[in-house]
């Protein structure tokens, strides 16, 4: 048997580039505000995480360069070695004392920050309990980790409880879940989440990488929202969304984040965070901190965009955030819908199996706080005319 004989008999993405409906790999040759250019079209994006709309912010770009200037382009090693930079000390001092929690560690992705802390946290005797729609980056690092795995159904905290009470006493128990789950937009029901934890003793982590600098009063996310920062062990987020850079962060006490510094894979064996993502990342957290506005007319969008698409017919699920899903429940349809919107001048994103149930194919939309009012009005055309035409509405 040649191990290479799926990759010849993987058919799927030609006959979907074939017929005009693949949506995957987009190549993107220009970028301004909220507008993107593809094939020489220029097309409304609202298919990215630029939550606060700080990816071309003057003041970030500019950061990002004087951090090249000062450290240059890479750190060229590891933080364990020779990849540490003041830059990497400061920021993380900084987010820190943002989240309220004692110590933050940063890794080079999102997606390293929980394959790192995961990984690192969990082991052989322990087991972990999450929630069955988790990001991919944490299923990866429970399979790393070689824990023990107990899923319960998705937000359904009496499924949770069964699964808590049928663990070993002498098993170390960790709670792992989504503040915001990212296809669907709905929140962890944290202050259950939170009980149970305490009632069976176990640890609670939260991947809030959509909730920091969109939820809470001050931006520090799904457990600032509910009140209970004090309450969530280990919180984990992104660069990548809110900050408009790339790289990730975990926050909780400091034994358990220099537990993690020694023992996490993906930080001893991974190139360090460049100066630029550093320096991007740095300056839109002062901009979090400073500038309420941009959460405020975020969510201003969001409200009346969930708002018009359900009056219009169309079903957004359970979402509480700027993630507004429009459901289609039809793999073909939904790859129809993406097309029309496309062809339109909307950029959104198909979502099919296995990222959400088969009978849940879903376009993705999401919002950012610099969309203006006229830019709403041509995203809720075309989707009025794109669900006539296709009798979705």
């Amino acid at each position: 048997m040649d191990v290479f004989k799926k990759c010849f008999e993987f058919t799927r993405a030609e006959e979907y580039k074939n017929s005009g409906l693949y949506p995957y790999f987009t190549e993107i040759e220009k970028v301004e505000g909220n507008h993107v250019w593809v094939g020489g079209k220029k097309i409304l994006m609202v298919g990215s995480n630029n939550y606060l709309g700080l990816f071309d912010d003057p003041k970030i770009k500019a950061a990002a360069i004087a951090a090249v200037e000062k450290y240059g382009t890479s750190t060229c090693g590891s933080r364990f070695l020779n990849g540490t930079y003041s830059l990497h000390v400061e920021l993380e001092k900084k987010l820190a004392g943002f989240m309220g929690k004692e110590e933050a560690l940063t890794f080079s992705t999102g997606m390293q920050a929980n394959l790192g802390a995961i990984s690192a946290l969990a082991g052989r005797d322990d087991v972990i309990v999450l929630d069955r729609m988790v990001h991919a980056s944490i299923m990866d690092a429970v399979r790393l980790s070689y824990a023990h795995i107990a899923k319960f159904k998705h937000n359904d905290m009496k499924d949770l409880e069964d699964k808590l009470a049928h663990q070993p006493a002498e098993k170390g128990k960790l709670i792992i879940v989504d503040g915001v789950f990212s296809m669907e937009g709905d929140l962890s029901n944290l202050p259950q989440i939170v009980k149970l934890a305490k009632k069976y003793h176990a640890r609670l982590m939260v991947d809030d990488a959509h909730g920091v600098g969109v939820m809470g009063e001050k931006g520090r996310g799904t457990a600032e929202h509910f009140g209970l920062i004090d309450e969530v062990d280990l919180i984990m987020t992104t660069f990548s969304k809110s900050f408009a850079s790339l790289g990730g962060f975990v926050v909780g006490d400091s034994k358990i984040i220099q537990y993690i510094k020694h023992h996490a894979r993906a930080l001893i064996f991974s190139a360090s965070i460049t100066p630029a993502a550093l320096g991007a990342a740095g300056q839109a957290l002062e901009i979090i901190q400073n500038e309420p506005k941009r959460r405020q007319r975020l969510w201003e969008i969001t409200r009346i965009m969930n708002k018009e698409l359900t009056a219009m017919g169309y079903h957004t699920g359970n979402t509480e955030t700027p993630i507004i899903p429009v459901f289609i429940n039809d793999m073909e349809k939904t790859f129809m819908m993406w097309k029309f919107l496309r062809d339109y001048g909307v950029f959104t994103n198909p979502v099919i199996a296995p990222a959400v149930p088969p009978e849940d194919s879903l376009i993705r939309t999401s919002f950012t706080a610099t969309h203006s009012d006229s830019d709403l009005e041509f995203i809720l055309e075309g989707f009025k005319k794109g669900g006539k035409l296709l009798g979705l509405i």
